[in-house]
């Protein structure tokens, strides 16, 4: 079905602002991510970080981009943390300057949507994987078809050549078909490439958008040089499209006899070989545009947002109405500290895991995308590292335990380093017995509060509260038993937890009563004696 340009600007319109409706095809978003370098960066966000926070749930809530390159773009900035505010001063400049001119936002969204195709998630594979080599005989590649033409002529003069020039024609049509495999590879990125191309000129000819990268006039105009050059894969897609059969086997014939698709292929991959550099300069610019793009968007689509404050290395945290995201009607909170850390304690289901999460998310945001869910955030640059959501690795035979173990000590050494660091941790050491549990919890957390790091943890172990005195400031969740029914107003509240619900709980969940009177008497009794 055909459309209009002006109804794909109002579509345009429409979707700005709006979380995306399709399919997120991770597999191919990842692509540019996992073969990039990441030398800038501060840190790479962990997979176990990204999966306690439910990165690619929160990715696909902030990603308005409107091409395949922005979104492979974004997902790669959101699991950088810069090294410093460079990026972050880029990004915020580009976001303005959009924002000033809803004209030029509407014209760079048209223009970006023309990248939109899946066939657009392979360029990052032009200049980030190895390409197509010619083999050892490729040399005579070049011969054959002006020996072939001689044995053609030779039978008009000779019968009998008639014989080695069908012998070698097969071999043409055998080569031809062969190296077809390998142009199929590239008949859907090469198109794509050229596209990117002439996007990238026409935005970068908006002078007053953003500040174009060095080199990316030159880059633009090598890559346009390979136009001609990469004629017989756009001519062969468009063939493909059409179906145009006639013209598409004049043209096999062409090809087979002068062998002109190896020819031109190989040529064509020694032309990328040369210019990686230009393709990911017009790649880069194409997703730092978009990203801007959907940073935009993902503000207008939010009641309350802000521009996080990233300070020196001093150790504090401070937000005011944080909440998280994905939640529908997420209670706000608050939170300030200064040279300490804090200890969270509250019962089940109060809280106190989703705010941690709630820490994590907005961090992470706050440093790679200059957007916080808050309306304020302060902190310092960190890295972040995660110790939530753990499992037994049954393949690996591995207890829940002995995970949990691994991922403190990951912690552990990432402390020695000069870098600050976030350290989120939820029911620390919960695999194992009471006594060893709080005094390795408490020496662990000791250890990690060093330095410059911050650290979050959550715990039902109220004996930690005495035990890191003085190193961690004290916050709980708490809840409410109103007639017959438990009342979480997930509000973070200051100091330490006094009231225990717990076997209330039970109670109302129609425990029976002896179990509920046996329960009770034995948490007085460990509490007279001081065991708990």
């Amino acid at each position: 079905m055909w459309i209009s340009s002006g109804q794909k600007m109002k579509k345009l319109d429409q979707d700005f602002g709006r979380v995306k409706q399709e399919y997120f095809d991770f597999e191919n978003i990842r692509r540019y991510f996992q073969n990039n370098t990441h030398q800038d960066s501060l840190q790479v966000i962990p997979d176990k970080t990204c999966s306690d926070l439910d990165f690619e749930a929160l990715f696909m809530y902030a990603d308005r981009t409107c091409c395949k390159p922005g979104q492979q773009y974004l997902y790669n900035r959101m699991r950088n943390i810069p090294a410093d505010g460079s990026w972050t001063d880029t990004l915020e400049a580009n976001v303005q300057t959009l924002d000033a001119d809803p004209q030029l936002r509407r014209e760079v969204q048209h223009l970006l949507s023309g990248l939109n195709k899946p066939e657009a998630h392979y360029i990052s594979a032009l200049f980030q994987e190895k390409h197509k080599q010619p083999p050892a005989w490729f040399p005579f590649i070049r011969v054959l078809p002006f020996v072939n033409l001689l044995l053609l002529g030779l039978t008009f003069l000779n019968a009998p050549f008639l014989i080695p020039f069908v012998f070698l024609t097969i071999a043409h049509l055998i080569i031809h078909y062969r190296n077809k495999l390998e142009v199929i590879e590239y008949a859907g990125p090469l198109p794509q490439l050229l596209r990117m191309n002439q996007v990238a000129r026409k935005i970068s000819h908006k002078g007053h958008f953003g500040k174009n990268p060095a080199g990316l006039r030159e880059s633009i105009q090598h890559i346009d040089r390979l136009r001609s050059r990469m004629s017989i894969f756009r001519l062969e897609a468009k063939l493909q499209s059409d179906v145009e059969g006639i013209i598409w086997g004049a043209l096999e014939i062409l090809k087979i006899v002068f062998l002109l698709e190896p020819l031109a292929f190989f040529n064509v991959m020694r032309q990328l070989e040369n210019h990686r550099k230009d393709i990911r300069c017009l790649f880069e610019f194409i997703g730092s545009v978009d990203t801007s793009f959907s940073v935009l968007s993902l503000r207008k689509s939010l009641d309350t947002w802000s521009i996080p404050q990233i300070t020196g290395p001093e150790k504090e945290f401070s937000a005011e109405g944080m909440y998280h995201p994905l939640i529908a009607g997420c209670v706000e909170n608050d939170i300030q500290v200064n040279d300490r850390s804090v200890l969270l304690t509250g019962s089940n289901m109060s809280g106190k895991t989703t705010f941690i999460r709630t820490i994590g998310l907005n961090a992470m945001c706050a440093l790679t995308l200059n957007t916080c869910f808050a309306e304020g955030l302060q902190m310092p640059r960190t890295r972040i590292y995660t110790a939530i959501r753990i499992s037994d690795d049954l393949i690996n035979d591995r207890s829940f335990y002995f995970e949990e173990v691994l991922t403190i000590k990951r912690m552990i050494q990432a402390s020695r380093k000069s870098t600050a660091n976030l350290f989120l941790l939820d029911e620390i050491y919960k695999g194992t017995n009471t006594i060893e549990r709080i005094s390795g919890g408490k020496a662990v957390l000791s250890y990690l509060n060093r330095s410059a790091n911050l650290v979050f943890v959550s715990t039902h172990d109220v004996e930690l509260t005495e035990l890191l005195h003085g190193q961690y400031d004290l916050y709980h969740f708490t809840e409410q038993v109103r007639q017959g029914e438990v009342d979480f107003d997930y509000k973070l509240k200051k100091g330490k937890l006094t009231t225990r619900n717990a076997i209330k709980i039970l109670e109302l969940n129609g425990y029976p009563p002896d179990v509920i009177r046996e329960a009770q008497s034995m948490a007085q009794e460990l509490t007279r004696l001081k065991m708990i």
